[in-house]
């Protein structure tokens, strides 16, 4: 590809680790900084049906959050209804997910937008087709990937799992940073204490910041505009 405006690509340790809510604060700090953003998600499974059309909440959030730009199907406009990967939850419908609409969607923000923010599925080697992964997605894209990883036990390994799977994936992936994202707050996880320093020691790219629980700002100052290409 790329034929596009500049863009993050924001990827996660695994599934259930906040993209949205990460990837939401980001499109709302740019779009207060008076940029405009456009926000994409590729595919969706587990949506809702509301008035014979099924939505994805994650897509709603990330256009709520971008201000509203375009039009909220063109966010995300492949929606499967079974919370399973993408390509089986396409498969109970008796669908495929079109993997040509995974890339040319984003040209639909191409042309509004000063910058776009595309959310993965899950993880890096998550299967978003019957043949392709995330990865592919992402390096297709080649858009700096920001790595969202949840602080709680294990968040090491997951997050250094993550960076050496980027950086081997075919030529190799550019990773801008590392989010820290603590929404669910477990008291009797002392891991949380010290999962900051110990991921800033240990990881090449940068942490570039954290997020507390249902914070609205992260917890320090990010140039996002700055990593993207």
């Amino acid at each position: 590809m790329p034929d596009h405006v500049p863009g993050l690509f924001i990827t996660g340790t695994d599934t259930e680790v906040g993209k949205t809510y990460v990837a939401a604060l980001i499109a709302r700090h740019l779009a207060a900084a008076g940029h405009k953003v456009g926000v994409y998600k590729p595919a969706a499974s587990g949506c809702r049906l509301e008035q014979g059309k099924l939505v994805s909440d994650d897509a709603v959030s990330l256009w709520e959050a971008a201000g509203r730009p375009g039009e909220l199907r063109n966010v995300c406009p492949q929606c499967f209804e079974a919370p399973l990967a993408p390509h089986l939850a396409a498969r109970q419908e008796g669908r495929r997910v079109d993997e040509t609409l995974l890339r040319d969607g984003l040209r639909y923000w191409n042309d509004r937008s000063d910058i776009v923010l595309v959310e993965g599925v899950g993880g890096l080697m998550s299967p978003i087709s019957d043949d392709e992964y995330v990865a592919d997605l992402a390096h297709d894209l080649a858009m700096p990937l920001v790595v969202v990883a949840r602080n709680v036990l294990g968040t090491i390994n997951q997050t250094l799992q993550t960076l050496i799977t980027a950086s081997v994936f075919r030529e190799g992936l550019t990773v801008a940073g590392v989010v820290l994202n603590e929404f669910d707050v477990c008291e009797e996880d002392v891991s949380r204490e010290t999962n900051r320093e110990e991921l800033a020691a240990r990881c090449v790219p940068p942490l570039l910041a954290e997020v507390g629980p249902g914070a609205k700002e992260f917890s320090t100052a990010v140039d996002w505009f700055r990593p993207a290409r």
